[in-house]
């Protein structure tokens, strides 16, 4: 009966997600809690930690690649994240910064390894070269520290000039 069955998610807000159990077990998490009952067509899994817009972008991530697996990412990129990703992965990964975190931390949550590596290495690409100024800027972080606190930091944490 495994071929024929289904796994509904249901979002932090109650929103519903058929998905194949193929495509269910992309996630480990998932895996773990499907009850091992064959004969059960459907099973309803509670996604408790992530959105309904997430939980969406998640089901077409899974839907997609437990078809056509991802492509290995290489690790570190010595190229530009664009030439390392196919182009369905690339469509899918260019959405907000906001959207990414949250993929990132969704694919961790529940444990979807390619999804944590294609959301993990997008930032990584965006922040590559940059400073931590730079990097704060494109995320709207605010400096965290006063002028001499880290002034402080960096004399005691001293890394070799390049």
């Amino acid at each position: 009966m495994v071929r024929g069955r289904k796994v509904v998610l249901v979002s932090s807000e109650g929103d519903l997600f058929e998905v194949s159990y193929a495509a269910a077990i992309m996630s480990n998490v998932i895996k773990d809690q499907l009850d091992d009952d064959e004969d059960e067509e459907i099973q309803e899994i509670p996604i408790p930690n992530v959105r309904t817009v997430v939980l969406s972008k998640v089901v077409k991530f899974i839907n997609y690649h437990h078809v056509n697996p991802m492509a290995e990412i290489p690790k570190p990129i010595k190229t530009k994240f664009e030439d390392v990703v196919g182009p369905w992965d690339l469509d899918f990964i260019n959405t907000s910064y906001e959207m990414i975190f949250e993929l990132i931390l969704a694919a961790n949550y529940l444990d979807i390894k390619s999804l944590l590596e294609l959301s993990s290495a997008k930032i990584s690409g965006i922040i590559f070269g940059r400073t931590p100024d730079q990097i704060r800027e494109t995320f709207g972080i605010e400096q965290p520290f006063t002028p001499e606190e880290e002034k402080f930091i960096r004399d005691e944490h001293e890394w070799p000039e390049e």
